[in-house]
């Protein structure tokens, strides 16, 4: 039998991501089963195994994507801003896009407890707590204040997005989060009128 093209490898590595992402989201970590995703993605449970080689693993790189899609949110949303808006507009992105989709679930819920404490901080740090830290320098926080308001901040909306993400129809309860998400930020660095 002909062995897959590295194209092949690559279309059936991202199926696979893919449908991990929506089971662990709707299902949970705990509760995925890793032939479920096999089937949904119709290939083999070993095609998953081979691609990510276990579970927790297969769960790390669902993760590191939603990692990236939130990351990729905050940086559309801050493409075209000034300093003093950056910020702000980050945040709020922030908040949408780790509440939308798969994000919250595995990002938030299960993210801590699968990948490890450690693991999850590290996730965090070299992502949203990094592009946050960025703009708390552009919005001309003091060094010395940025990284117990980057840890108080990236808590807040955090939580914040917990929140939410347990509200995810109530378009009240998104408009609460992101009006108390503006009295946050406004606090630590006001918006010129």
């Amino acid at each position: 039998m002909p062995r897959a093209s590295a194209a092949d490898a690559a279309a059936t590595a991202r199926r696979v991501l893919d449908v991990a992402s929506a089971h662990f989201a709707e299902h949970g970590y705990a509760a995925a089963s890793v032939d479920d995703i096999a089937r949904a993605a119709d290939v083999t449970r070993g095609a998953v195994y081979h691609h990510y080689t276990s579970k927790p693993l297969l769960f790390a790189a669902v993760a590191s994507a939603q990692q990236q899609l939130v990351a990729d949110a905050i940086l559309a949303a801050t493409e075209n801003s000034t300093p003093d808006s950056a910020l702000h507009e980050g945040s709020h992105a922030f908040l949408d896009a780790i509440t939308r989709g798969a994000a919250a679930r595995v990002l938030l819920v299960d993210g801590p407890a699968v990948l490890s404490w450690e693991d999850w901080r590290r996730f965090d740090a070299d992502g949203p707590a990094a592009t946050l830290r960025e703009g708390l320098t552009e919005a001309g926080i003091t060094p010395a204040l940025q990284d117990a308001l980057t840890a108080a901040l990236s808590g807040a909306m955090n939580e914040l997005a917990l929140w939410l993400s347990e509200r995810q129809t109530d378009a009240a309860a998104r408009a609460q989060a992101h009006d108390a998400l503006d009295l946050l930020l406004d606090a630590v660095a006001p918006r010129p009128q």
